[in-house]
């Protein structure tokens, strides 16, 4: 099989590449350039998509004896991912760039190119499991799982991808601990073998969000009030400077009247109103969520399910209502047990309940929570 190996320059994928090509698959590395000036984008380890993380790849490359190129993404991923994100923040959202990146770029524009180019799958190094099931007219039909690593798991970043997407990929270290995939890249010689992993938002590796987004949306005064009361307690420049949940940061001189801390529990992007209260004020039980991506059958209309909703949450019992279809369809989720901070621009990412609750079944973008 002609396999595209997304190579981004750290040991994940690094390992992904080797295994694909020790299964005796037709290997071609790629590296993609995110960046006009892509020497911005690494400070230590926060970061990636850097000259340093091309050169990284390339030395790999060249160790496992594969072709390899740089493709230009720059300015589909600034207009996919970053524009995207800038304006999510501006309308009051907190949006999951990675995500974002997953479903437009390595899974969009990258596998398409590949296809058009007579490749069979992309390889990439997520931790995830791909398996398949029968279809009753026969055909297979791909599924999407959680990795054997908990603590690396990344299906739920995974969740947007189609099953015509999903049938085109390939995971190569979901059934393993990253423990084992730093080993094995030490044992192969990889000079990427102790790298650091990237973290945070790769487009900012200074992080600094509030900055970023400064600079991108400018100064949007509005009043901070208190959820309890209604009272203003002070000013603030612009909403996309906070994020449900948030307690550091506020501009307030201190706790409440009652001395709980103060919490970050709605942003109205339209009044530029900010609402402040106690941690009670941040627990939902209900959501509503668009634009779903399914990888099961269109029939499930109400179905329990496990709900997470941060890349690194846990996932919670709930059921999902579908309603609607094509553009028009949402998801309606209650939760068996409140979660803390659910806010809109999240994904929801919905798993299968039985038997293990490690099968994703879709995902919606929260809109709402209650």
């Amino acid at each position: 099989m002609r396999v595209l190996a997304a190579m981004s320059g750290g040991v994940d994928s690094a390992v992904a590449a080797a295994r694909a090509v020790a299964a005796g698959h037709d290997v071609v590395g790629v590296h993609l350039a995110l960046s006009a000036d892509p020497a911005t984008l690494r400070t230590g380890s926060r970061g990636c998509c850097s000259r340093e993380d091309a050169g990284d790849a390339r030395r790999v490359a060249d160790l496992l004896g594969i072709p390899f190129y740089v493709w230009d993404f720059a300015e589909r991923f600034r207009a996919d991912v970053i524009d995207d994100f800038v304006e999510s923040y501006a309308r009051g959202e907190t949006p999951n760039p990675c995500l974002r990146c997953n479903e437009r770029i390595k899974f969009e524009a990258l596998l398409e190119r590949g296809i058009a180019l007579g490749f069979d799958a992309v390889a990439t190094g997520h931790y995830a499991r791909l398996t398949s099931e029968e279809l009753p007219d026969g055909s297979r039909r791909p599924v999407l799982r959680r990795a054997v690593d908990p603590d690396k798991d990344q299906s739920y970043v995974l969740g947007v991808l189609t099953p015509e997407q999903l049938a085109h990929s390939m995971f190569p270290l979901g059934d393993s601990l990253k423990s084992t995939v730093r080993e094995e890249a030490e044992s192969a010689g990889l000079p990427v073998a102790t790298k650091p992993d990237s973290h945070d938002i790769c487009f900012i590796p200074s992080g600094d969000t509030r900055a970023f987004l400064g600079a991108r949306i400018g100064l949007r005064p509005g009043a901070m009030v208190d959820a309890d009361t209604g009272d203003e307690l002070g000013r603030h420049e612009g909403v996309h400077g906070f994020t449900i949940g948030q307690r550091k940061g506020l501009g307030l001189d201190g706790p409440a009247a009652d001395g709980r801390p103060r919490y970050v529990t709605a942003i109205d992007s339209g009044t530029g109103t900010v609402t402040v209260g106690g941690a009670d004020h941040l627990l939902s039980s209900a959501m509503t969520a668009s634009s779903p991506y399914w990888l099961v059958d269109d029939d499930i209309r109400d179905t329990e399910c496990l709900v997470q909703i941060r890349a690194h949450g846990d996932a919670v019992p709930g059921r999902v209502r579908r309603s609607g279809a094509g553009a028009e369809e949402m998801l309606e989720i209650t939760l068996d047990e409140p979660v803390r901070g659910v806010a809109p621009g999240q994904a929801a990412v919905l798993y299968r309940a039985e038997p293990d609750g490690d099968r994703v079944l879709g995902s919606g973008t929260i809109t709402a929570g209650a």
